[in-house]
């Protein structure tokens, strides 16, 4: 999770096949204060167990806060330091289904990723380069038409994109690995059409405006032939 990124409501992260949690969920979920669960923390820094973890800073209010990023062992540990109030030992439930069910989207997910899988994903990523430079040309387009906020298209046109195609049980900190086969061809086939209505729009010379919308009126068609779908990383197999 980048510096500055808000907490979404998951109460347990992947970050690739890592799960993970946060001190800013913990404390929320425990009904404390951050700044006494940081403290118990770096109190029990000294244990082999806390000895390391991954500090980060997330903007509320206007002002930053200072995190930590922690494993399910790190978390159940310093759960266990705290009084077994009422909310702590509700979250200490919610906690543990929490992971156990992000360790399935873990094995899941490996499960998932076959050869035939990989060569596809390897696939997708030339596709999004290729896609990059066409947006790259777009936003240079886009600002010399007076855009102020033309390098945001990145993220937009992504957004659009993923938002058209898929609706999902969680964020995601890179969506494309957690999407199936038919997923990711899927993807491949709507970056190609937003390439070529950008390269369309640009070449008939219309406002950037124009273009966009351009690409986001061939998105939905393109949506409405083949379905949205879910992102089913949650989804647990019967065993």
């Amino acid at each position: 999770m980048n510096k500055g990124e808000e907490m979404g409501k998951e109460l347990v992260l992947l970050d690739g096949n890592k799960a993970y949690t946060t001190t800013l969920i913990v404390a929320e979920g425990c009904k404390v204060e951050h700044r006494a669960t940081m403290q118990l923390l770096k109190r029990h820094q000294k244990t082999e167990t806390l000895s390391t973890f991954e500090m980060l800073k997330v903007s509320r209010g206007g002002r930053p806060i200072e995190y930590a990023k922690l494993d399910e062992i790190q978390t159940t540990f310093l759960i266990t330091l705290m009084k077994n109030s009422v909310p702590v030992v509700a979250f200490k439930e919610k906690l543990t289904n929490a992971f156990f069910k992000q360790r399935q989207t873990i094995a899941n997910l490996i499960a998932n990723r076959t050869p035939d899988w990989q060569n596809i994903r390897k696939d997708g990523k030339q596709i999004y380069l290729q896609k990059t430079d066409i947006i790259k040309e777009f936003v240079e387009y886009a600002t010399n038409q007076g855009s102020k906020n033309a390098k945001m298209y990145y993220a937009n046109l992504a957004q659009m994109e993923n938002r058209a195609l898929f609706f999902f049980e969680q964020k995601y900190k890179n969506m494309r690995e957690v999407l199936t086969i038919k997923q990711l061809m899927q993807v491949s086939t709507a970056d190609d059409v937003i390439d070529k209505a950008l390269q369309e729009g640009m070449n008939r010379g219309v406002s950037y405006k124009e273009c966009y919308e351009l690409a986001k009126e061939r998105i939905v068609s393109f949506v409405e032939i083949i379905g949205q779908s879910p992102v089913l990383a949650l989804e647990l197999k019967p065993a």
